[in-house]
């Protein structure tokens, strides 16, 4: 090639779904004007993207077939099934180049989009920086799964998560589970694993299938009646918006629903597990302190029930009830419902005979001591210790005699609980009393609102730990006689618990 001769055009042209009535207008044009057209095929030769597009080819165009040279991850290539592929685009974008360098225009098809999920991606990373390129866009399969279903994706504030069911699946699990609507693609042969991660995230009744949608032999239907043996690759499972239609469904009939307690770590949203994430979004009704209401997020259909801090087993039979009329209830609990929370209470008005029936589950959450010892270092490094300050469910006798107990043991403790605007002698008393077993410069790491919009956490000494700078919502960490406080070389400084203990 001159130095004057101009260079080809590469254009990635999305055909859609299957139905060539759904190729673009300007994917129809760019199509027949094409010097030369490629697309990918299977070993066997026959190119769904071809059949798609074969109304708008014209004769006389120079036809470039990339045969994929294997389609299972069995290969005896030295660099593996990856190695293959990777050879396998560097020679196709070769082919490419070559009609680019001779002048000529070079449409690659692309069944979708182009650029999802879709094999001219390869060729566009290759050839785009060399070449003046443009893409055209096409008809997801997510958009003809949505469209063949007839039911939304996505409405209001709700997300669309797009999930290859290639994942692992406990991967694919935890996606679920966080997902507000979700198109789980890539099936085939991985639907078994995709069918089990549903169901462990509680969604199984939820999905629809679809099967080559705006193609021949299409077929959807509930996922959960689908034949695992029957599923092609060409198929994706759908998880609808959860917003409910303008036909609101009937109430919840007697039994069974369900109770579902769930930390949600110490702050927002950033401090949920997926688990947690996809149990509130499933509920049909939220309980819990307003307070931690207010960091769950608002959901159409969902009925939110708040109510004062100190009603915890008010609250407990109050979503019980719910469940046993067929509710599927969440009780919010901040960090993790099993430590001083919303756990224990609900299992022991459960446990009443009204209640043994209603299935009631736990989900763990980031528990406070573990978020502010993660800010300060690691002072939970070696043994520790949890108390609560609080006298309101047990005498400050028995709160005295179990610190005095860590404090001989020689234990990080973590202080729950330290004060309110109802008690505030507890801190200085458990000052005091850790005195007598530990050196004034004992470590303390004092957090509060960790992970919220006015985290402080600071490290001062034991003797100077200020009972007025404590609230309700601070945490103490108070180090063993092995804690350092150290500075370091950015001016910041950690604490951290050694795990080897000294021999006596």
């Amino acid at each position: 090639m001159t130095d004057t001769q101009q260079t080809g055009r590469l254009y990635g042209v999305g055909l859609g779904p299957g139905d060539p009535s759904l190729v673009t207008v300007r994917a129809a044009e760019l199509i027949g004007k094409a010097d030369v057209v490629a697309y990918h095929s299977a070993r066997h030769g026959r190119s769904i993207a071809r059949s798609i597009a074969e109304r708008y080819l014209t004769a006389g165009q120079i036809e470039e077939k990339l045969v994929y040279p294997l389609t299972v991850e069995t290969t005896d290539h030295p660099g593996g099934y990856r190695g293959a592929l990777d050879e396998f685009y560097e020679e196709a974008a070769d082919r490419l180049a070559a009609h680019l360098d001779a002048g000529r225009s070079v449409v690659v098809l692309a069944e979708g989009d182009p650029l999802f999920y879709g094999s001219y991606q390869h060729m566009h990373k290759r050839l785009a920086h060399r070449y003046p390129t443009e893409v055209v866009p096409g008809v997801t399969s997510v958009s003809a799964a949505a469209a063949r279903l007839g039911q939304p994706l996505t409405e209001a504030e709700e997300t669309l998560t797009v999930i290859p069911g290639t994942l692992s699946e406990e991967e694919l699990t935890a996606r679920i589970a966080s997902a507000d609507s979700a198109v789980i693609m890539k099936l085939g042969r991985t639907f078994p694993t995709v069918r089990r991660a549903l169901e462990r995230a509680g969604r199984l009744a939820d999905a629809q299938y679809v099967e080559r949608a705006f193609m021949a032999g299409e077929r959807t239907g509930p996922l959960a009646d689908i034949d695992a043996d029957t599923v092609p690759y060409f198929s994706v499972a759908v998880l609808p918006s959860k917003v409910a239609p303008l036909e609101q469904p009937a109430p919840p009939a007697e039994g069974p629903g369900s109770v579902t307690v769930i930390g949600t770590g110490p702050a927002g949203p950033l401090w949920l597990t997926p688990e947690a994430r996809g149990a509130l979004a499933t509920a049909t009704d939220l309980v819990g302190y307003t307070t931690y209401l207010d960091r769950v997020p608002e959901r159409p259909g969902q009925q939110r029930h708040g109510s004062d801090n100190k009603v915890e087993s008010e609250r407990a039979e109050f979503a019980l009830d719910l469940a046993r009329r067929g509710h599927h209830v969440a009780v919010v609990s901040s960090g993790d419902p099993g430590v001083f929370a919303m756990a224990t209470a609900v299992l022991e008005v459960a446990c009443e005979d009204a209640y043994r029936d209603v299935p009631v589950r736990i989900l763990p959450g980031m528990t406070a001591a573990h978020a502010a010892a993660s800010r300060a270092g690691a002072p939970l490094g070696h043994d520790y210790a949890v108390v609560s300050l609080s006298d309101r469910l047990k005498p400050w006798e028995v709160v005295a005699k179990r610190l005095r107990a860590a404090a001989e043991a020689d234990l990080v403790l973590a202080l729950y609980n330290p004060g309110s605007q109802s008690r505030t002698t507890q801190v200085g008393l458990a000052r005091d009393l850790l005195l007598e077993y530990r050196a004034p410069g004992t470590p303390v790491v004092m957090a509060r609102d960790v992970g919220g919009p006015t985290e402080r956490v600071r490290t001062v000494r034991l003797a100077d730990l200020d009972p007025a700078q404590v609230d309700m919502r601070t945490i103490l960490l108070i180090g063993s006689s092995q804690t350092r406080a150290v500075e370091r070389g950015n001016g910041t400084q950690v604490v951290w618990t050694p795990r080897r203990y000294p021999e006596a």
